[in-house]
């Protein structure tokens, strides 16, 4: 063989090899995952658990809420029930049975509780006669 068609030959089967290779090519595009550097805002939740999962360090100080005490809840729903009384014997005394407002000063244990009709509302003080301090609510008509 020609020792020019060999080099011919050889430089046809390389450009092939090198054209072909570029076909099948694509462009690498950077996509980010953080939502804070301009990735998906759907990954936050994801990255945020797994972070979580991977946590191994724990506050000193943090309360544990898996170990409760069981007399610390019957207190704490004995407390409930007597305040959904209270505000149920409080509501039934300032609406009365008929619905209508019945304005004057209610006692409740150590608070002092005065309704009061205004123009653009009615408004609701509290005052604690222990300690001295006084509350006002304005709850506006619909």
């Amino acid at each position: 063989m020609n020792k020019y068609l060999k080099i011919t030959l050889l430089s046809l089967i390389l450009f092939a090899l090198f054209s072909a290779g570029s076909l099948f090519a694509q462009q690498l595009v950077y996509h980010p995952v953080n939502p804070s550097f301009g990735g998906s805002p759907l990954n936050g939740n994801w990255l945020l658990s797994s972070a979580q999962l991977q946590d191994n360090n724990k506050d000193p100080d943090a309360v544990d809420q898996t170990e409760q005490d069981p007399f610390a809840d019957f207190q704490d729903n004995l407390n409930r029930a007597v305040l959904s009384q209270l505000s149920r014997a409080l509501t039934n005394s300032i609406f009365g049975e008929g619905g209508d407002l019945q304005e004057g000063i209610f006692e409740l244990g150590d608070f002092s509780i005065e309704i009061i009709e205004t123009i653009d509302g009615i408004q609701i003080i509290i005052f604690d006669i222990i300690t001295g301090n006084e509350t006002t609510i304005l709850v506006p008509f619909p």
